[in-house]
């Protein structure tokens, strides 16, 4: 089995945003602009990918996208706990 290169650059890329709006949202407690539907389907991406590991290709590649995922359903737990922030 061949590690996929281009698409775990592609996971880490992507994977790189996560962290920093998590820190922002912990920082401020401000989730304006973020779209909770938005999240919801990045991480059905990011579960859609893992599934296509476990079926068709397990690899390594498979750890970014557990960390994507957890990242993503992060995000989106703080937007549903500060959005009343937001709202006001």
């Amino acid at each position: 089995m061949q590690l996929s290169v281009f698409e775990a650059g592609m996971l880490v890329c992507f994977g790189i945003s996560w962290p920093i709006s998590i820190i922002k949202s912990l920082r401020t407690k401000v989730v304006q602009g973020k779209s909770p539907i938005f999240m919801t389907v990045v991480a059905l991406g990011y579960v859609s990918g893992m599934i296509h590991k476990i079926v068709y290709s397990f690899d390594q590649v498979f750890l970014l996208y557990v960390f994507n995922f957890v990242m993503v359903t992060i995000d989106l737990g703080l937007y549903w706990k500060y959005r009343k922030r937001s709202l006001s």
